[in-house]
């Protein structure tokens, strides 16, 4: 699987684009958007031209949380790519469409906001962890939502992963499960 990191927005907020060359649908390779943080009309054509470019047809639009950083570029994706939003979905596996193949885990992760989940590809060892989990840090629980116990617990449940899953954060840079245990205090 590949994963494509756009930093889009004031706040760097981290849009993933994820496809693999075994996830076909008709002529094209079936993606995933994970986050739509796209603010602005540059934005937009960046993450158009790399879909265009790669013959990418997005299937899923995932959402880690519904802060505006996250979902900003919602309505112009789901606008021109005819796919609904699947938002604070529940706990469990999440049903993907024909041509993705791969198992997709929903977590419920609240603490940064009570709606907060992170998607576990477990196939794959990789985890998209919104604003749970940063390399080094947490997300904010001062805004509206923000508990920092249920976040703690969040971070407790993330930890049973193996050391080597590697986790995509809503900010800043891929780091892994065991680099977050060993270096980031909050782990």
């Amino acid at each position: 699987m590949q994963v494509k990191t756009f930093y889009f927005n004031p706040y760097r907020e981290c849009t993933y684009v994820l496809h693999d060359a075994n996830w076909k649908i008709n002529d094209q390779t079936a993606a995933i958007i994970i986050d739509a943080g796209m603010y602005n009309s540059r934005e937009e054509e960046r993450i158009v031209e790399y879909l265009q470019t790669n013959n990418l047809k997005p299937l899923l639009l995932l959402v880690t949380h519904a802060h505006p950083d996250h979902i900003c570029g919602l309505e112009f994706i789901q606008n021109n790519y005819s796919i609904q939003a699947i938002i604070a979905p529940s706990e469990g596996l999440l049903p993907t469409p024909k041509g993705i193949n791969t198992s997709i885990n929903v977590w419920e992760t609240p603490g940064h906001k009570e709606d907060c989940v992170c998607y576990y590809f477990p196939k794959e060892q990789i985890i998209f962890t919104g604003d749970t989990l940063f390399q080094g840090s947490i997300g904010r629980t001062d805004l509206p939502g923000g508990d920092m116990a249920m976040l703690s617990k969040s971070l407790m449940r993330l930890a049973t992963l193996p050391d080597n899953t590697k986790v995509y954060p809503g900010h800043g840079y891929a780091t892994t499960i065991g680099e977050e245990k060993e270096y980031n205090p909050y782990m």
